[in-house]
């Protein structure tokens, strides 16, 4: 699935979120970041906010945008796990971000284990020959 949402001084930031109770795995890569039409020549600072493995709040900016010297930045499908927020951190925009989201079903699977390795198939297995010197 295609993703794609506009950050601007009155939309400052954007929640990308799937159901909670939904038990597939879901995983978001953020291809592009751009400038778009009416973009003033100032530093636009885009950030992603997610939780870190506390579960606290953290923000890391992934993109600085300036229409005179880098009004596009190609991100190469950097992938995020939902829920996640782009916030325009600083600047007005408009900023277009553009990337994907995958939906993995999980499959009821159960694996067997066999920890029965008995000595017999151990023996199956052809000595190991030192080497050969010449």
């Amino acid at each position: 699935l295609l993703l794609g949402c506009e950050l601007t001084a009155s939309t400052k930031s954007y929640t990308f979120q799937v159901d909670e109770e939904d038990n597939s795995d879901h995983i978001l890569a953020l291809s592009m970041v751009c400038l778009t039409d009416g973009a003033k020549d100032e530093c636009n600072v885009v950030e992603v906010v997610g939780r870190n493995h506390e579960n606290q709040e953290i923000a890391v900016p992934v993109a600085n945008l300036k229409l005179s010297c880098q009004p596009l930045l190609s991100l190469d499908n950097f992938k995020l796990q939902p829920p996640v927020t782009f916030r325009l951190a600083a600047g007005s925009g408009p900023v277009h971000l553009a990337g994907w989201h995958r939906i993995m079903h999980r499959e009821d699977v159960s694996f067997e284990e066999d920890d029965d390795l008995s000595e017999e198939d151990e023996e199956d297995l052809p000595p190991i020959m030192p080497a050969k010197k010449k």
